[in-house]
Protein backbone atom coordinates (compact mmCIF):
# COMPACT_ATOMS: atom_id res chain seq x y z
CA UNK A 1 0.00 0.00 0.00
CA UNK A 2 1.33 3.47 -0.91
CA UNK A 3 2.24 5.76 1.97
CA UNK A 4 -0.13 8.68 2.65
CA UNK A 5 -0.12 11.79 4.81
CA UNK A 6 -2.50 14.27 6.47
CA UNK A 7 -0.61 17.47 7.21
CA UNK A 8 -3.18 19.50 9.15
CA UNK A 9 -4.33 17.98 12.45
CA UNK A 10 -5.38 19.53 15.78
CA UNK A 11 -5.33 18.02 19.26
CA UNK A 12 -6.62 18.90 22.73
CA UNK A 13 -3.68 21.29 23.00
CA UNK A 14 -5.63 23.72 20.83
CA UNK A 15 -9.24 23.21 19.76
CA UNK A 16 -9.37 19.53 18.86
CA UNK A 17 -10.93 16.79 20.98
CA UNK A 18 -8.33 14.06 20.33
CA UNK A 19 -5.27 13.64 22.50
CA UNK A 20 -2.04 13.11 20.52
CA UNK A 21 -2.30 9.40 21.33
CA UNK A 22 -5.86 9.30 19.94
CA UNK A 23 -4.67 11.09 16.79
CA UNK A 24 -2.07 8.38 16.22
CA UNK A 25 -4.54 5.58 16.97
CA UNK A 26 -7.04 7.03 14.49
CA UNK A 27 -4.34 7.65 11.89
CA UNK A 28 -3.45 3.97 12.11
CA UNK A 29 -7.09 2.97 11.61
CA UNK A 30 -7.39 5.05 8.43
CA UNK A 31 -4.07 3.81 7.04
CA UNK A 32 -2.13 7.05 7.23
CA UNK A 33 1.65 6.85 7.26
CA UNK A 34 2.33 10.42 8.33
CA UNK A 35 0.53 13.25 10.14
CA UNK A 36 1.50 16.76 11.16
CA UNK A 37 0.24 18.07 14.48
CA UNK A 38 -0.50 21.75 13.81
CA UNK A 39 -2.17 23.17 16.89
CA UNK A 40 -3.10 26.85 17.16
CA UNK A 41 -0.30 28.74 18.97
CA UNK A 42 0.66 25.54 20.81
CA UNK A 43 3.18 22.71 20.55
CA UNK A 44 2.33 20.74 23.69
CA UNK A 45 1.06 17.72 21.77
CA UNK A 46 4.04 17.21 19.47
CA UNK A 47 6.37 15.27 21.77
CA UNK A 48 3.63 12.84 22.81
CA UNK A 49 2.58 12.45 19.19
CA UNK A 50 6.11 11.69 18.00
CA UNK A 51 6.64 9.18 20.81
CA UNK A 52 3.38 7.32 20.12
CA UNK A 53 3.96 7.56 16.38
CA UNK A 54 7.24 5.69 16.69
CA UNK A 55 5.44 2.87 18.49
CA UNK A 56 2.81 2.57 15.75
CA UNK A 57 5.05 3.37 12.77
CA UNK A 58 3.33 6.71 12.07
CA UNK A 59 5.63 9.60 11.19
CA UNK A 60 4.77 12.85 12.99
CA UNK A 61 5.93 16.16 11.55
CA UNK A 62 6.16 18.93 14.16
CA UNK A 63 3.98 21.84 13.14
CA UNK A 64 2.11 24.94 14.26
CA UNK A 65 -0.80 27.05 13.03
CA UNK A 66 -0.36 30.78 13.67
CA UNK A 67 -3.15 33.32 13.38
CA UNK A 68 -2.13 36.54 11.65
CA UNK A 69 -3.87 39.75 10.70
CA UNK A 70 -3.58 41.21 7.22
CA UNK A 71 -5.60 44.34 6.44
CA UNK A 72 -8.08 43.43 9.19
CA UNK A 73 -8.59 39.92 7.80
CA UNK A 74 -7.74 36.84 9.88
CA UNK A 75 -5.30 34.55 8.08
CA UNK A 76 -3.80 31.24 9.23
CA UNK A 77 -0.20 30.29 8.52
CA UNK A 78 1.09 26.76 9.02
CA UNK A 79 4.69 26.06 9.95
CA UNK A 80 6.28 22.65 9.28
CA UNK A 81 9.45 21.05 10.69
CA UNK A 82 9.75 23.75 13.34
CA UNK A 83 12.15 23.60 16.29
CA UNK A 84 9.31 23.24 18.76
CA UNK A 85 11.62 23.23 21.79
CA UNK A 86 13.15 26.64 21.12
CA UNK A 87 12.92 28.57 24.45
CA UNK A 88 12.22 31.99 22.90
CA UNK A 89 9.55 30.48 20.69
CA UNK A 90 7.89 28.83 23.68
CA UNK A 91 7.81 32.19 25.47
CA UNK A 92 6.19 33.81 22.45
CA UNK A 93 3.57 31.05 22.24
CA UNK A 94 2.73 31.51 25.92
CA UNK A 95 2.19 35.20 25.22
CA UNK A 96 -0.04 34.41 22.22
CA UNK A 97 -2.10 31.96 24.28
CA UNK A 98 -2.63 34.63 26.94
CA UNK A 99 -3.95 36.91 24.20
CA UNK A 100 -6.30 34.13 23.10
CA UNK A 101 -7.60 33.78 26.67
CA UNK A 102 -8.14 37.54 26.96
CA UNK A 103 -10.03 37.55 23.67
CA UNK A 104 -12.12 34.56 24.78
CA UNK A 105 -13.16 36.38 27.97
CA UNK A 106 -14.07 39.50 25.99
CA UNK A 107 -16.34 37.46 23.71
CA UNK A 108 -17.99 35.86 26.74
CA UNK A 109 -18.74 39.37 28.03
CA UNK A 110 -20.23 40.41 24.69
CA UNK A 111 -22.49 37.35 24.66
CA UNK A 112 -24.08 38.59 27.90
CA UNK A 113 -25.56 41.47 25.89
CA UNK A 114 -27.60 38.80 24.07
CA UNK A 115 -28.73 37.15 27.29
CA UNK A 116 -26.19 34.35 26.99
CA UNK A 117 -24.20 33.56 30.12
CA UNK A 118 -21.19 31.29 29.70
CA UNK A 119 -19.28 30.08 32.75
CA UNK A 120 -15.88 31.12 31.43
CA UNK A 121 -13.77 29.82 34.31
CA UNK A 122 -15.46 26.42 34.15
CA UNK A 123 -14.86 26.16 30.42
CA UNK A 124 -11.23 27.25 30.76
CA UNK A 125 -10.62 24.74 33.57
CA UNK A 126 -12.24 22.02 31.48
CA UNK A 127 -9.67 22.75 28.76
CA UNK A 128 -6.60 23.38 30.92
CA UNK A 129 -4.02 22.20 28.37
CA UNK A 130 -5.77 23.86 25.45
CA UNK A 131 -4.97 27.03 23.56
CA UNK A 132 -8.46 28.38 24.17
CA UNK A 133 -10.31 29.78 21.17
CA UNK A 134 -13.54 30.38 19.32
CA UNK A 135 -14.26 26.74 18.59
CA UNK A 136 -14.35 25.99 22.33
CA UNK A 137 -16.88 28.78 22.73
CA UNK A 138 -18.91 27.66 19.71
CA UNK A 139 -19.12 24.12 21.07
CA UNK A 140 -20.29 25.46 24.44
CA UNK A 141 -22.97 27.58 22.77
CA UNK A 142 -24.19 24.52 20.89
CA UNK A 143 -24.06 22.15 23.85
CA UNK A 144 -25.99 24.64 26.03
CA UNK A 145 -28.69 24.98 23.36
CA UNK A 146 -28.06 28.61 22.47
CA UNK A 147 -27.55 27.68 18.79
CA UNK A 148 -28.59 24.72 16.67
CA UNK A 149 -25.09 24.05 15.34
CA UNK A 150 -21.47 25.08 15.68
CA UNK A 151 -21.76 26.80 12.30
CA UNK A 152 -24.62 28.90 13.62
CA UNK A 153 -22.49 29.99 16.59
CA UNK A 154 -19.98 31.49 14.17
CA UNK A 155 -22.56 32.82 11.71
CA UNK A 156 -24.67 34.47 14.38
CA UNK A 157 -22.31 35.49 17.17
CA UNK A 158 -18.54 34.93 17.01
CA UNK A 159 -17.54 34.72 13.35
CA UNK A 160 -15.54 37.53 11.76
CA UNK A 161 -17.60 40.72 11.75
CA UNK A 162 -20.35 39.26 13.95
CA UNK A 163 -21.56 41.12 17.07
CA UNK A 164 -19.62 39.11 19.65
CA UNK A 165 -16.43 38.71 17.65
CA UNK A 166 -13.24 40.20 19.11
CA UNK A 167 -10.07 40.64 17.10
CA UNK A 168 -6.81 39.31 18.48
CA UNK A 169 -3.74 41.46 18.93
CA UNK A 170 -2.30 41.20 15.44
CA UNK A 171 0.65 39.15 14.32
CA UNK A 172 1.58 40.17 10.77
CA UNK A 173 2.25 37.68 7.95
CA UNK A 174 5.88 38.84 7.86
CA UNK A 175 6.24 38.19 11.58
CA UNK A 176 4.75 34.71 11.25
CA UNK A 177 6.97 33.82 8.30
CA UNK A 178 10.05 35.17 10.09
CA UNK A 179 9.18 33.24 13.23
CA UNK A 180 8.84 30.00 11.28
CA UNK A 181 12.06 30.71 9.36
CA UNK A 182 13.95 31.28 12.61
CA UNK A 183 12.78 27.84 13.75
CA UNK A 184 14.13 26.15 10.62
CA UNK A 185 10.60 25.56 9.35
CA UNK A 186 8.60 26.07 6.17
CA UNK A 187 5.66 28.52 6.11
CA UNK A 188 2.45 27.56 4.31
CA UNK A 189 -0.79 29.49 3.79
CA UNK A 190 -3.61 27.43 5.32
CA UNK A 191 -6.93 26.80 3.53
CA UNK A 192 -6.79 29.73 1.03
CA UNK A 193 -10.32 28.88 -0.10
CA UNK A 194 -11.71 30.08 3.24
CA UNK A 195 -10.31 33.57 2.62
CA UNK A 196 -12.63 33.89 -0.40
CA UNK A 197 -10.27 36.49 -1.84
CA UNK A 198 -7.72 35.47 -4.44
CA UNK A 199 -6.22 38.96 -4.57
CA UNK A 200 -5.47 38.58 -0.88
CA UNK A 201 -3.85 35.19 -1.52
CA UNK A 202 -1.57 36.83 -4.09
CA UNK A 203 -0.66 39.57 -1.61
CA UNK A 204 0.19 37.00 1.06
CA UNK A 205 2.45 35.16 -1.35
CA UNK A 206 4.25 38.47 -1.88
CA UNK A 207 4.68 38.67 1.92
CA UNK A 208 7.02 35.66 1.79
CA UNK A 209 4.74 32.66 2.29
CA UNK A 210 6.65 29.61 1.00
CA UNK A 211 3.80 27.18 0.41
CA UNK A 212 0.07 26.84 -0.04
CA UNK A 213 -2.38 24.27 1.30
CA UNK A 214 -3.80 23.23 -2.05
CA UNK A 215 -5.61 20.14 -0.79
CA UNK A 216 -8.13 20.73 1.99
CA UNK A 217 -11.29 18.92 3.04
CA UNK A 218 -13.52 21.83 1.98
CA UNK A 219 -11.94 22.23 -1.47
CA UNK A 220 -13.57 21.06 -4.71
CA UNK A 221 -11.51 19.67 -7.58
CA UNK A 222 -11.73 22.96 -9.46
CA UNK A 223 -10.48 24.88 -6.42
CA UNK A 224 -7.59 22.45 -5.99
CA UNK A 225 -6.63 22.89 -9.64
CA UNK A 226 -6.72 26.68 -9.29
CA UNK A 227 -4.43 26.75 -6.27
CA UNK A 228 -2.15 24.09 -7.71
CA UNK A 229 -1.65 26.30 -10.77
CA UNK A 230 -0.94 29.24 -8.46
CA UNK A 231 1.63 27.18 -6.55
CA UNK A 232 3.36 26.19 -9.77
CA UNK A 233 3.35 29.79 -11.03
CA UNK A 234 5.02 31.10 -7.86
CA UNK A 235 7.21 28.06 -7.18
CA UNK A 236 5.46 27.34 -3.88
CA UNK A 237 5.51 24.16 -1.83
CA UNK A 238 2.22 22.24 -2.09
CA UNK A 239 0.66 20.69 1.03
CA UNK A 240 -2.71 19.37 2.12
CA UNK A 241 -4.64 18.08 5.07
CA UNK A 242 -8.05 17.53 6.60
CA UNK A 243 -7.88 20.26 9.28
CA UNK A 244 -9.13 17.61 11.68
CA UNK A 245 -10.42 18.75 15.08
CA UNK A 246 -11.38 15.30 16.34
CA UNK A 247 -15.08 15.28 17.24
CA UNK A 248 -15.26 19.05 17.71
CA UNK A 249 -17.07 19.43 14.38
CA UNK A 250 -19.70 17.34 12.63
CA UNK A 251 -17.38 14.53 11.51
CA UNK A 252 -13.93 13.20 12.29
CA UNK A 253 -11.99 14.40 9.27
CA UNK A 254 -8.65 12.72 9.93
CA UNK A 255 -7.65 10.83 6.80
CA UNK A 256 -10.45 12.36 4.69
CA UNK A 257 -7.79 14.32 2.81
CA UNK A 258 -4.95 11.88 2.14
CA UNK A 259 -1.86 13.17 0.42
CA UNK A 260 0.59 10.90 -1.41
CA UNK A 261 3.82 10.73 0.58
CA UNK A 262 5.70 12.41 -2.25
CA UNK A 263 4.19 15.67 -0.92
CA UNK A 264 6.12 15.08 2.32
CA UNK A 265 9.26 14.22 0.36
CA UNK A 266 9.03 17.51 -1.56
CA UNK A 267 8.40 19.43 1.66
CA UNK A 268 11.50 17.85 3.21
CA UNK A 269 13.55 18.58 0.12
CA UNK A 270 12.50 22.23 0.20
CA UNK A 271 13.39 22.47 3.90
CA UNK A 272 16.79 20.84 3.38
CA UNK A 273 17.67 23.08 0.45
CA UNK A 274 16.56 26.12 2.43
CA UNK A 275 18.76 25.19 5.39
CA UNK A 276 21.77 24.82 3.05
CA UNK A 277 21.38 28.31 1.55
Amino acid sequence: MDKTADLHVHTIYSDGTFSPLEVIDFAKKVDLSCVSITDHDAVGGIEEGISEGKKQNIEVIPGIELTVDYNNIEVHVLGYFIDYKNPEFLKRLKYLRNIRKKRFLQMVEKLKEFGINIEADTLINKNKVSSIGRLHLARELYQKGHVSSIKEAFARYIGDGKPCHVKKEPLTPNEAVSMINDLGGVSVLAHPLLLRNDDLVQELIAQGIEGIEVYHFDSSDSVKEKYLALAVKHNLVVTGGSDCHGKAKDNVLLGKTKMPYEVVDKLKKYRDEKLQR
